[in-house]
């Protein structure tokens, strides 16, 4: 249990919340709790296909861009094009699919380096998008897409009702399948994995197309918010998904790591956010603090295996 990957940050997970509990006595409320969940929600959704991308050693820079793109395309379909709203929903999560096989086709089939072929592809989405809506906002939406935004069931935020159904999904791809026994096979050592049998370029090209998924569910979170296509929306988004993966326990080389960690590590960087934003710290300061944080798990994670 010790040498479990989802020790330290569970453990940082609890002794970070003490200290945000301790600096500020409105941590705990339960308001700033759901807050913190709702606020993780994008982030952690777009997690989700990141940690099946670093499991097998790769990365994916587009993420941010690609959901920018899937949200002006979904506001763009139904506000200038007077498509339905599912039908603008499902323009959006195809864009999104789109993106993430013409990444995995490029790294599986065409051997680049996923960090050129995947910032070449942020490059292109975030251009399209600004390309798309002529680099304004697009409003207008009905006013049911606030629903996947701000509604509710119960007491409990739908946008993390989305995210914990997102991360079930993927412990059961990664823990019950053979498909997920496969994918921390390719991280562990790719050529003994291929020689054993491992269809690897498929695979590949499974979980860029997963990321791509994974960028356009959380653009259908981010329009529900904003209620509107945001092409500028994102930036610097696909840098929180993968220090959430990280801080979550995930080998950063591959072959080693748990969803639920992402998860943990998602909600790490949101109650670092919350909290340091509750303490009133300079944002800036911020940065350097995080950055400081992400710098020493990686260390002590290192250290720990």
């Amino acid at each position: 249990m010790l040498r479990s990957p989802l020790v330290l940050p569970l453990a940082g997970l609890i002794v970070v919340s003490l200290l945000m509990g301790l600096a500020s006595e409105n941590f705990f409320s339960f308001d700033n709790i759901f807050n913190v969940l709702r606020q993780v929600s994008i982030v952690g959704i777009l997690a989700v296909g990141m940690t099946f991308v670093i499991l097998t050693g790769g990365i994916d820079l587009s993420v941010g861009a690609v959901m920018a793109l899937s949200g002006t395309i979904c506001a763009g379909l139904v506000v200038n094009m007077g498509m339905p709203g599912v039908v603008g929903l499902a323009g959006g999560v195809l864009v999104g699919i789109a993106f993430g096989m013409f990444n995995g086709a490029m790294v599986a089939w065409g051997r680049m380096p996923a960090i050129i072929v995947t910032l070449a592809t942020m490059g292109i989405a975030r251009g399209l998008g600004l390309i798309y809506s002529g680099g304004y906002p697009i409003s207008g939406l009905p006013s049911w897409l606030s629903w996947f935004g701000i509604g509710r069931i119960g007491i409990v935020p739908v946008p993390v009702i989305f995210m914990v159904l997102i991360y079930a999904c993927a412990w059961v791809l990664l823990q019950r399948t053979p498909f997920g026994r496969h994918v921390y096979s390719i991280g562990g050592n790719e050529t003994a994995a291929r020689l054993s049998g491992v269809k690897t370029q498929r695979i590949k090209l499974a979980i860029y197309t997963i990321s791509g998924l994974t960028s356009s569910l959380a653009a259908i979170v981010l329009t529900g918010r904003l209620m509107s296509g945001q092409p500028n929306a994102g930036v610097g988004f696909e840098l929180d998904a993968i220090a959430a993966v990280v801080l979550g326990g995930t080998s950063i080389a591959g072959g080693r790591g748990l969803i639920l960690g992402t998860l943990i590590g998602a909600v790490l960087l949101g109650i670092l956010n919350n909290g340091l934003n509750l303490m009133g710290i300079n944002p800036y300061l911020q940065d350097v603090i995080k950055g400081l944080i992400i710098l020493l798990a990686i260390y002590i994670g290192r250290e720990w295996r």
